[in-house]
C-alpha cells in the first residue's frame, strides 16, 4: 500500500499523494509560495522533513529508502542454517512461568510468541485502526490548528467520539485544514468510507 502525504502552504493544501509526487509539487510551487510549507504523513499525522536541494532526480533518489546496513547482497552465496525470513532478534523480558509455558509449546518460545502476536493483531485490528486515526488526526490538528478557534473543544469532542459536535466546532477553520482533519479523523469517528461491493 502506497503511503500518502499532504503538503500545506500556510493553511492551504498544496498537494496530496505519494511522497515523490508531493515533493515535485512543492518544488514547482516553491518559487510562488508566500508562506511556510509543511508536509504531513496521512497515516501518522507526523510532519516530515524534506531535503529539496538539487535536481528533481537527486531529490527523488534521496527519497528512496536506503538498504538496511546489514543487508547481504543478493549475489552472496547462501550460508548454512535457516533462510533469512526478515526475523529481527530483540530482548523480551518475561517471568519464569511465562518462559516455562512458552518453551513447552510446539516449536518453542519463538513460534509461540509469533502466533500470539498474530492472533492479537487480528483480534485488535479494528481498535488499532481507530487509535491510529486518533493519533494521526490529533498530531495534524495540533500542528496546523492548535491556535485556531475552538481547537481544545473540538479535540475534546473528537476524543469523545462526538462527530457532530466536532464538525460544528471546526466549521470556521480554514477549509483545507478542516477537510484534512475530517479525513484523518474518519476512522476514529466511524466515518470510514464503505468499500464498493465486489471490490
Amino acid at each position: 500500500m502506497i503511503e500518502i502525504f499532504t503538503a500545506f502552504e500556510g493553511l492551504r493544501r498544496l498537494a496530496s499523494g505519494p511522497l515523490a509526487d508531493v515533493v515535485l509539487a512543492i518544488r514547482r510551487a516553491t518559487q510562488l509560495a508566500s508562506g511556510p510549507i509543511a508536509v504531513f504523513s496521512d497515516s501518522t499525522g507526523r510532519a516530515v522533513d524534506l531535503d529539496l536541494r538539487g535536481s528533481d532526480d537527486e531529490v527523488r533518489a534521496r527519497l528512496d529508502e536506503p538498504a538496511p546496513p546489514n543487508a547481504a547482497p543478493e549475489t552472496a552465496p547462501r550460508g548454512r542454517g535457516r533462510p533469512k525470513l526478515g526475523v529481527v532478534a530483540r530482548e523480551v523480558t518475561l517471568l519464569p512461568r511465562h518462559w516455562e509455558w512458552l518453551n513447552g509449546q510446539p516449536g518453542g518460545a519463538s513460534v509461540a510468541l509469533r502466533k500470539l502476536v498474530e492472533e492479537a493483531r487480528r483480534a485488535n485490528a479494528g481498535k488499532d485502526r481507530v487509535r491510529q486515526s486518533q493519533e494521526a488526526a490529533y498530531r495534524f490538528m495540533s500542528a496546523m490548528a492548535g491556535n485556531l478557534r475552538d481547537f481544545e473543544e473540538a479535540t475534546r469532542a473528537f476524543f469523545a467520539g462526538d462527530g457532530a459536535r466536532f464538525d460544528e466546532l471546526i466549521e470556521a477553520w480554514p477549509r483545507d485544514v478542516r477537510d484534512h482533519a475530517k479525513k484523518l479523523a474518519a476512522v476514529a469517528l466511524g466515518r470510514e468510507p464503505r468499500m464498493p461491493a465486489g471490490s
